[in-house]
C-alpha cells in the first residue's frame, strides 16, 4: 500500500551507516528459512515430544503444520503491505498502533534472542555425543564465535555457506530415511505401525496440544524470513512476493520432512514414551539412541555430526533475524539508536548482531550447565513466539478488518476476520497448554515491556513539549 511504502522509505532514510542491501534471492531466502528451521530439527526435541504427547510425535507435527498454515497466511498478507524489517513489530505498528507494535517487538525479543541459544545448545548436545570428554558449553561457545564471524562478513557470504550446510543436512536425512526403511523391512518396527499416530499409551488431546506448544519451536525459522523483507531482490514491488513465497515453501517442505523422520524414529525406538517421561535426562538423546540401537553407530555418528553443524547454522540464521528486529526497533527510536548502525562495507547491522551474539551466548551456556536447562529455554522461547503470532493475527484484523492501515480496502469476512481468528484461536489454545513456568516468564517480560512503553511515551511527550524537532530531524510525531 502507498502509505506503508512511504513509511518504509522514511525509515530507511534514517539508518545510521547506510541501509540494508537488497541482495537475497528466492533461493537465498528459502535457504535461510530451511537452515533456521533445520531439516532435522525434531532430532533434538524428539524425546521431549514423545514423552509429552504419549508417543504421537508425527501427529504432533501434522497439527503443528496445520496450525502454522494460518500464521503463514497472515504473514504473507502483511509482508505485501508492510515490507519492512522487524516482521510482527512493523505489522502491529501498522495494524494496531505504535504502542501495540512496541509490545509485539518486545515479546518477539524473548523469542528471537533466545531461539539461537536453543540451536547453539542443540549443537553442543550433538557434539557431546561425539566427544563426551568436552563439556557441552564449550562446544556451544565455539559455535557462537564461528557463526557470528560469518554473519558479520555479510549476508550473501553467510547465505552461500548456509546453502552448503543445508545440502549436507538433506543428504544425511536421505541416508537416515533409506537406512531406517531397510531395517524396518528386515526386522519390523519396535512399536506398532500406527502407534506414531494413535500413541503407545492411551490417546490424550491435552497431551497432544501440550506437545504442539513445544513442536512449534521447530517451525520458527519460517517466520524469521519476514525480517529480510528489506533485503530481498526485486525492489519494493517484487521483493515482498519473493519473501512470501519463500515463507510458504519453507513451511510445506519442513512439515513433510518432520512427519516422515519422526514417524520412522518412533518405529525404531525401543524406549516407550512412558519410560522417557520418567527419565527426562534420556530425552535429549532419544533420537540418537533409537538410531544407534536399530541401525548402528555409524548412522548415529553421522546424524550427530550433521545435527551439530546444522544446529549451529540454524543459530546463524536466527542470529541474523534477531539482529534485524533490534535494528528495526532502534531505527524507530524504540531501542537505543546505536543499534541501528549498519556496516558501510557489508550492509550488516553489526552492533545489533554483536549484542545478539552476547545475549545468546549467555543464555546457551547457562542452559547447557543448568539442570533441565533445555526444557526451560525451549518453553520460554515458545511463549514469546506464540505471543508474536497472536499479535500478527490481530494485526491482520486491525489493518484490513478495521481498515486502520488500508481505509480504501474492501473488507472480506473470510480473509480479514475468519482466517486470522482461527489462527488466533489455535495460538491461544497452545499458549494455555504451555509450561506454567513459561507463563510466568512471559508475564514478567510483558510487564517489563509495558513499563518500558510507559517510559517511552513519557519521553516522547516531553520531547513534544520541547522547542523543536528531535535529533533526527523528524520530531516526536514520527514515533
Amino acid at each position: 500500500m502507498p502509505g506503508a511504502r512511504s513509511r518504509t522509505a522514511a525509515f530507511l532514510g534514517n539508518s545510521t551507516g547506510g541501509g540494508l542491501r537488497r541482495s537475497l534471492s528466492l533461493r537465498d531466502l528459502i535457504v535461510y528459512g530451511l537452515l533456521f528451521i533445520a531439516p532435522m530439527a525434531p532430532v533434538g526435541i524428539y524425546g521431549a515430544l514423545d514423552a509429552r504427547s504419549r508417543g504421537v510425535v508425527p501427529l504432533v507435527y501434522v497439527v503443528a503444520t496445520l496450525a502454522m498454515s494460518f500464521t503463514a497466511y497472515s504473514y504473507a498478507r502483511m509482508i505485501h503491505t508492510v515490507p519492512q524489517a522487524g516482521s510482527v513489530y512493523a505489522y502491529a505498528r501498522a495494524g494496531l498502533g505504535h504502542g501495540a507494535g512496541f509490545v509485539a517487538g518486545w515479546m518477539m525479543m524473548l523469542d528471537y534472542l533466545l531461539i539461537p541459544a536453543v540451536a547453539y545448545l542443540f549443537s553442543g548436545i550433538a557434539m557431546a555425543q561425539l566427544v563426551p570428554e568436552v563439556d557441552q558449553w564449550i562446544w556451544t561457545a565455539i559455535a557462537v564465535v564461528i557463526t557470528t564471524a560469518l554473519n558479520l562478513s555479510g549476508v550473501r557470504r553467510a547465505a552461500l555457506v548456509g546453502f552448503l550446510v543445508l545440502a549436507m543436512e538433506i543428504v544425511v536425512l536421505l541416508v537416515f530415511v533409506v537406512a531406517a526403511l531397510v531395517v524396518l523391512v528386515r526386522n519390523g518396527p519396535e512399536r506398532g505401525w500406527l502407534s506414531p499416530l494413535t500413541g503407545d499409551q492411551s490417546f490424550s488431546l491435552t497431551a497432544l496440544l501440550s506437545a504442539v506448544s513445544v513442536a512449534v519451536l521447530s517451525f520458527l525459522g519460517f517466520d524469521a524470513i519476514a525480517n529480510f523483507s528489506e533485503e530481498a531482490v526485486g525492489g519494493k514491488e517484487r521483493g515482498p512476493s519473493i519473501v512470501a513465497r519463500a515463507l510458504v515453501w519453507c513451511l510445506i517442505v519442513t512439515g513433510v520432512l518432520f512427519v516422515v523422520q519422526t514417524y520412522l524414529a518412533a518405529l525404531l525406538s525401543h524406549e516407550s514414551s512412558r519410560h522417557l517421561a520418567a527419565d527426562p535426562a534420556a530425552q535429549g538423546a532419544a533420537f540418537y539412541t533409537a538410531v544407534q540401537s536399530a541401525v548402528g553407530g555409524w548412522l548415529q555418528t553421522t546424524v550427530a555430526v550433521s545435527k551439530a553443524i546444522g544446529a549451529a547454522f540454524a543459530a546463524l540464521a536466527g542470529q541474523a533475524a534477531a539482529s534485524r528486529l533490534l535494528f528495526a526497533m532502534a531505527r524507530d527510536g524504540r531501542l537505543p539508536r546505536l543499534l541501528s548502525g549498519t556496516s558501510p562495507r557489508t550492509g550488516v547491522p553489526w552492533r545489533a548482531l554483536l549484542l545478539t551474539a552476547v545475549l545468546t551466548l549467555g543464555a546457551a551456556v547457562w542452559a547447557a550447565r543448568a539442570a533441565a536447562g533445555l526444557d526451560r529455554l525451549v518453553s520460554i522461547v515458545d511463549i514469546g513466539a506464540l505471543f508474536a503470532f497472536g499479535m500478527l493475527h490481530l494485526s491482520v484484523m486491525g489493518y484490513y478488518g478495521l481498515r486502520r492501515g488500508a481505509p480504501e480496502h474492501r473488507m472480506s469476512v473470510l480473509r480479514d476476520w475468519a482466517v486470522p481468528l482461527v489462527g488466533l484461536a489455535i495460538i491461544v489454545a497452545v499458549i494455555v497448554t504451555a509450561n506454567r513456568e513459561a507463563h510466568w516468564v512471559g508475564l514478567v517480560w510483558l510487564v517489563l515491556g509495558l513499563l518500558a512503553l510507559l517510559f517511552l511515551r513519557r519521553r516522547d511527550a516531553a520531547a513534544a513539549d520541547g522547542p523543536g524537532p528531535g535529533a533526527d530531524g523528524q520530531g516526536p510525531s514520527r514515533r
